[in-house]
């Protein structure tokens, strides 16, 4: 399960992620960015939404290099 996390930096801007969780247990973090302006963190959710949906089909680990 994918989601967008949004979260306040030590400088008080708004920083933005995209979190997988597989159970209780996040199990990997994409950092979009961070915004100090509504706009900006407009822009960095529509960029958390393109990741997860391009995102979607795909494995989340690559584990081709296991596989030899």
């Amino acid at each position: 399960m994918a989601y967008i996390r949004k979260f306040k930096t030590t400088s008080g801007a708004t920083g933005v992620q995209v979190c997988y969780k597989e159970g209780d247990q996040v199990v990997r973090t994409i950092h979009v960015g961070s915004a100090s302006s509504e706009a900006g963190l407009a822009k960095l959710i529509r960029k958390a939404r393109r990741i997860i949906d391009a995102e979607k089909g795909k494995p989340m680990f690559n584990l081709d290099r296991f596989n030899k």
